[in-house]
């Protein structure tokens, strides 16, 4: 059994295929997360400057605090929307790079079955056992790797409710008192 150009070059292919879906994924979270800060820090400064404006207009200290208090709402909520879109973000680009590792071990698999197959037709009489054996165990292995999966996947959407939970009760907290 030997290994031919065409198949060196096939997994080479298979191999930047994955590289660049990789890199592509990544280049488009890192550029979600840069729009993401941009728009964060510009929305910061022009809050800064207006909130600023507004202090220096207070005729009394009584109007200055209260303006300040106001101010803590809105932050607060902006602060919000900024964890939660970059844990999005986060979520994302988690997920294509698992779609990118599960297409890749899926090759892996029929390449090294149908190397399996091709071997166990050239081999000595009597080997049915021990390629039997190997094909059980990648059954056993891809088994495992598919509970894996689902435990990571049920994982993540256990931890996605919990932001989402814990968003409310921060935004709950946040809210202002009225007075009894």
């Amino acid at each position: 059994m030997y290994v031919t150009p065409e198949q060196i070059q096939a997994a080479n292919k298979a191999n930047v295929e994955a590289l660049l879906a990789v890199a592509n994924a990544q280049f488009a979270a890192f550029e979600k997360l840069a729009n993401i800060q941009a728009s964060a820090v510009k929305s910061a400064f022009e809050d800064s400057v207006a909130n600023t404006r507004a202090l220096l207009g207070a005729k009394d200290v009584q109007e200055f605090v209260t303006l300040q208090n106001s101010f803590t709402q809105p932050a607060i909520e902006k602060a919000i929307a900024y964890s939660k879109s970059v844990y999005e973000v986060a979520t994302e680009a988690n997920a294509e790079l698992s779609k990118v590792a599960e297409r890749r071990v899926a090759e892996w698999n029929e390449n090294f079955v149908t190397l399996l197959d091709k071997v166990s037709k050239n081999a000595p009489a009597g080997s049915d056992v021990a390629v039997a054996a190997v094909k059980s165990m990648l059954a056993a292995a891809n088994s495992a790797y598919d509970n894996l999966t689902k435990v990571a996947k049920q994982a993540t959407e256990i931890a996605e409710a919990n932001v989402a939970a814990a968003t409310e009760t921060v935004k709950g907290l946040a809210k202002p008192k009225k007075a009894a």
